[in-house]
């Protein structure tokens, strides 16, 4: 696992499996107040370890170890390709079609940045531009803040974003989707073959919800029905100016649009930094027989997972939440005032691993006034299920 310590160093640490000692290690990187500068770790097929990340808009940072599956031999990289790596951040590795290890960052900066993609080659251990030119770029006016690209169950990479003006996130604007089988030749959802880089000026909108239109970079997110069918969920303000849940289903190449919630509160988010969520929408999933479930948490509903019929995608009632750990690991061990439990889970054979920490709560990247808190502990839970 990558993590920052109480020194905010980069750091990793690995044990074996069904051992209780760590081995941790430092790296020459240390954390600023930005949320934007978190780590990505992957593991190439020959078990090399690849790491990069406290990067936004600075110089690319990147280590990978000299010996397979060992921490203790991460060596800084100075450079993949050699181009475009001056101003980097929101750093991916991800799988190809071929399961080949690829990365992609952003080249630039909020309101004026390009999506890169790299792919390894194993035999050279090098990296190389999949695309001789950026998946996304508006030539200094705008950036495209991407989720995904997610392999769905037809095979393809289903990608989707939303533009963004400048750093105030409340210029976030045009829900907007392409697909790929190879990651280099790209599509609109009606099959038709898009030039990169993808621009403003692509015909590859879902839905144009305007600047300070209530859609933010985050928030929207892909599902796919018992039919196999491509469901984006987000959230944008109604006609009467409230922050309300929304679905497109791609449906014979075209989108059909269905709104899921009928709240009666705006959530008015703007400026920079790192972002309160007040409202989230999941991702759709097939739950019983003609039903779909879907997340939500939201400051006055509260939380949990919507029913939804599966034709009309409006709400039918409340799944009851099964708990996949403890309920005690979600309640703070400080007593500091503000501390929150954070959490991330992997399933593995018949186990859940279950990363816990606590921390205060988003602050827009900005240095807290007044006493901190002690660090908190970082745990790994093994739960088995």
């Amino acid at each position: 696992m990558a993590f920052y310590d109480d020194q905010r160093r980069m750091s990793v640490a690995a044990r074996r499996l069904g051992s209780i000692e760590w081995e941790v290690v430092h790296l020459p990187s240390t954390l600023g107040w930005d949320s934007h500068n978190y780590l990505a770790l992957a593991i190439d097929d020959d078990g090399y370890l690849h790491l990069s990340g406290n990067m936004h808009a600075v110089p690319l940072v990147y280590f990978r170890s000299t010996k397979p599956l060992d921490i203790g031999s991460f060596e800084r990289v100075a450079k993949m390709t050699g181009s475009e790596e001056s101003r980097c951040t929101y750093p991916i590795f991800l799988r190809g079609p071929a399961n080949e290890l690829m990365f992609t960052y952003r080249d630039g900066s909020s309101g004026n940045g390009s999506q890169i993609y790299n792919a390894y080659d194993l035999r050279t251990r090098t990296w190389s531009r999949l695309l001789d030119r950026p998946l996304t770029s508006n030539e200094g006016h705008a950036s495209a803040y991407l989720e995904g690209p997610t392999r769905g169950p037809d095979g393809y990479f289903h990608l989707i974003w939303v533009w963004r003006n400048t750093p105030d996130c409340s210029t976030n604007h045009d829900l907007s989707y392409a697909r790929s089988r190879d990651l280099k030749h790209w599509e609109s959802a009606d099959g038709r073959a898009l030039e990169l880089p993808i621009t403003m000026k692509t015909r590859a909108t879902i839905d144009p919800v305007p600047v300070n239109g209530g859609i933010i970079n985050g928030s929207a997110h892909v599902g796919w029905d018992s039919h196999g069918r491509l469901i984006v969920t987000y959230h944008k303000f109604d006609d009467q100016g409230f922050t309300q849940a929304y679905a497109a289903r791609l449906e014979d190449g075209q989108w059909k649009f269905f709104q899921v919630s009928h709240w009666d509160y705006r959530w008015e988010f703007h400026g920079g930094g790192s972002i309160p969520f007040e409202i989230g929408i999941g991702g759709v999933h097939p739950g019983a027989r003609d039903e779909l479930l879907l997340d939500y948490h939201h400051p006055r509903a509260g939380s949990g997972t919507w029913r939804l019929n599966e034709e009309t995608l409006q709400t039918i009632g409340q799944a009851k939440r099964e708990a996949a750990w403890p309920a005690a690991l979600n309640q703070p061990e400080s007593d500091f005032p503000g501390m929150q439990v954070h959490t991330l889970s992997n399933a593995g054979k018949g186990r859940l691993y279950l990363l816990r920490w606590e921390s205060l709560g988003p602050n827009r990247d900005r240095p807290r006034e007044g006493p901190l808190p002690e660090p908190s502990m970082l745990r790994l839970y093994e739960i088995e299920r």
